[in-house]
């Protein structure tokens, strides 16, 4: 297997790396959730919100939701 002839100079290796960032995912809030804009998860745009399930202002999934145990 053939080996590099020369080393590559620092900005010619930055030059390549200037696109390996990682970029924060947008996030967005419904004012329009049922639970109220306060109690929404931030969520990504333009999908289903993960705790109320609704989308658009309707409801498209029906979350189910952990009963608590009654303390005997």
């Amino acid at each position: 297997m053939p080996n590099p002839k020369r080393r590559h100079s620092n900005s010619r290796t930055r030059k390549r790396r200037t696109h390996d960032v990682m970029i924060a995912m947008a996030t967005a809030v419904d004012p329009r959730c049922p639970l109220g804009a306060e109690n929404c998860v931030p969520h990504a745009p333009h999908r289903v919100c993960p705790k109320c399930g609704y989308y658009d202002g309707r409801p498209v999934l029906q979350i189910k939701t952990k009963e608590k145990k009654k303390a005997q």
